[in-house]
């Protein structure tokens, strides 16, 4: 049941569009496909800025030389003002992966002359960057000695872009009969083959994922799953989720209404909090281009919201996205200096200092900008964040000394902070900025690395571009108000949350947050939520309970003392149910019954105007009237403990 007006249905490309891959770069989101292209090129390309409404390019590449008949599962990645596609190509019994550049996105990629891969069958590469900017290549090959016989995925280090350590380890490999591709394989000796491919990748709060297709898309038991590990280096295989009887893939056939989802990649959405799953599904014009949300639950479990046959709410949108079009004046003030627009980039100054003051507000926000510099005179550009004409925090990239220097302003903590940037850094490419800011935490990621985690002792709710003897351009710049606290530090106060009651219960543990209350009273946690329409994401697992009427909830006020709504969940005789109470009533709705008191599930609100949209995980649960804003989101427990791994909130 969904409160949002704009919507999408499923498939969101009509036409055949086999293994796709989505990349985002400056803000656009561009899909790569195997096989050949219309123009007879090869890896059509689409191009979209809502990942909905897709428009076609072209092919990325020229055939090779020698002309092989089989080009499948590319792959993107960029870096340092070079894009790389990854692919493999054969007669599709020998197959090798290799690897092309180009300049662009959209294409004019011409191969490198090296095969990466030595064995006769190798396909689906995936390049995953670990957060130490440690490289590594994943892809699927045959096992003809495993106990299930058949295609599983493996693992390479990556010296550079065009070359592997050459030191393949399995990564998943077939243990389970939904992964059967042909029980008798002509083709293969008559053999029962099994297929595990199409590995994407995915790190979070330590924790490695990797979602995998299994099994032949003819069956109904197909499907895509995931598998983790606590250690990427690992020589053992990662545990799989999925054994096909008692635990189902997470992505699966359903018959009569989505046929074959899968080999899939993941993306982020326009908000930069929401993520994607893309995956193609079968139908009269072969395997067409899908997506659906998906999300972490905890307990190191991924859930997707689909394969969906219905119309969704369309990706939110944030507070701001500009692509600079035009110079949008609700946007951004010029406060020195002169700006100008074109070619989606707003330039600033050379000369003397130019700075681009937004004009939206929040004290937690995401912002995502892209940036080059055209040229300096010895000069430095970047972000600052102010509170009213205060200013609070620099964070400014020095080209001549090849560093970031971080200032924090204040009065006995007044300082600077320097952060290197690599040696081959090319300041006169894109590259990406991304800075989250949670009341006095800040935490920088520079081209999807984290880089820096800061504190202030002063708040600061604006932001501006600036420049100071240099020309800088900026582009496609995303401002998402909220914030995501996934509590791996114990850095609670500084994030803006307060205790209002309970004493001595809440602590972090193992990237969780433990609330915990024995007495029967309530034990609340508190945070601002000055958003009037929301998102509003919680994975919460029970540890302990204390007595037979425990419970876990929310309370949505106006102040500390007046309540608009309570949410909580307790368990009434034998049935799980959640309820929610205003001024005039309670009314309660029961769990679905996939709901389990020893594991993490996901509950997720969306408020739009006067109603709220309740789910669990890919289950929508009801949907409710809201007859009142709240001011502050409250987090409670009673004769209970339980783990938080991760509260969101995102204005939409």
């Amino acid at each position: 049941m969904s409160i949002s007006s704009e919507t999408y249905l499923n498939p969101v490309y009509q036409n055949s569009f086999p293994d796709p891959f989505v990349f985002k770069f400056r803000g656009e989101y561009y899909a790569y496909c195997t096989d050949f292209w219309k123009d007879g090129k090869v890896f059509g390309v689409l191009k979209s800025r809502d990942l909905v409404d897709w428009t076609e390019i072209g092919g990325a590449m020229k055939p090779l030389a020698h002309n092989p008949p089989f080009y499948w599962a590319p792959e993107v990645v960029y870096s340092n003002g070079k894009f790389y596609l990854y692919y493999s190509v054969g007669n599709e019994t020998l197959m090798e992966i290799r690897v092309a550049v180009s300049d662009t996105p959209e294409g004019n990629f011409e191969d490198c002359g090296k095969r990466l891969t030595f064995q006769d069958f190798a396909i689906d590469a995936h390049v995953f960057v670990d957060v130490n900017g440690q490289k590594y290549l994943f892809y699927a090959t045959d096992f003809l000695a495993h106990s299930h016989i058949g295609t599983g995925t493996v693992v390479d280090k990556m010296k550079d872009f065009f070359s592997l350590e050459g030191n393949p380890r399995p990564v998943t490999r077939a243990r389970f009969d939904w992964q059967i591709y042909d029980a008798n394989r002509i083709e293969k000796g008559g053999v029962r083959w099994h297929t595990v491919e199409g590995a994407f990748i995915l790190e979070r709060k330590g924790v490695y994922y990797e979602m995998f297709s299994g099994g032949n898309w003819q069956n109904v038991s197909y499907g895509v799953s995931f598998a983790t590990t606590d250690d990427i280096e690992r020589d053992e295989e990662w545990k799989q989720f999925s054994d096909g009887e008692k635990t189902l893939p997470i992505l699966r056939t359903i018959p009569g209404q989505v046929i074959g989802p899968g080999h899939n990649s993941v993306i982020r959405g326009l908000n930069n909090r929401e993520t994607f799953c893309i995956y193609h599904r079968w139908t009269e014009n072969g395997r067409v281009l899908a997506i659906d949300r998906m999300d972490f639950t905890g307990g190191k479990r991924i859930f997707i919201k689909g394969a969906t046959t219905t119309s969704q709410p369309k990706p939110f949108k944030p507070k701001i996205l500009d692509f600079f079009d035009s110079f949008d004046e609700a946007n951004w003030k010029t406060d020195s200096g002169d700006w100008t627009v074109e070619n989606n980039e707003i330039f600033s100054d050379t000369n003397g200092f130019s700075e681009l003051l937004c004009q939206k507000q929040s004290q937690c926000f995401l912002l995502e900008a892209n940036f080059r510099l055209i040229e300096t005179q010895n000069g430095n550009f970047g972000v600052s964040f102010r509170n009213n004409a205060e200013e609070v925090i620099r964070i400014g990239f020095f080209p001549a000394e090849s560093k970031i220097h971080v200032k924090i302003y204040g009065n006995a903590d007044e300082r600077t902070e320097e952060i290197p940037l690599p040696l081959d850094f090319d300041f006169s490419v894109f590259h990406l900025l991304q800075i989250e800011k949670d009341h006095f935490t800040v935490k920088i990621k520079l081209d999807d690395l984290v880089i820096g985690q800061i504190y202030s002792s002063k708040e600061a709710g604006q932001f501006s571009f600036y420049s100071e003897n240099c020309r800088v351009a900026f582009s496609a710049t995303a401002l998402t108000a909220g914030f995501e606290n996934l509590f791996e530090k114990n850095d609670l106060s500084l994030r803006g949350w307060k205790q209002i009651s309970g004493a001595d219960t809440f602590t972090i543990r193992e990237k969780n947050l433990i609330l915990t209350e024995k007495e029967g009273e309530k034990a609340i946690f508190q945070k601002a939520l000055p958003f009037q329409n929301y998102e509003l994401v919680v994975n919460v697992c029970f540890r302990e309970t204390f007595s037979q009427q425990y419970k876990f909830g929310f309370i949505l006020s106006v102040g500390d003392k007046k309540v608009t709504h309570t949410i909580w969940l307790e368990k009434l005789k034998s049935d799980w149910i959640m309820n929610i109470e205003d001024s005039e009533k309670i009314d309660y709705f029961l769990l679905p019954d996939s709901f389990s008191i020893n594991a993490f599930h996901q509950f997720r609100f969306v408020k739009i105007e006067n109603k709220m949209s309740i789910s669990m995980e890919a289950e929508e649960i009801w949907t409710i009237g809201i007859a009142e804003n709240a001011a502050h989101l409250n987090v409670f427990v009673q004769n209970a403990s339980v783990a938080l791994d991760m509260i969101r909130v995102t204005e939409l």
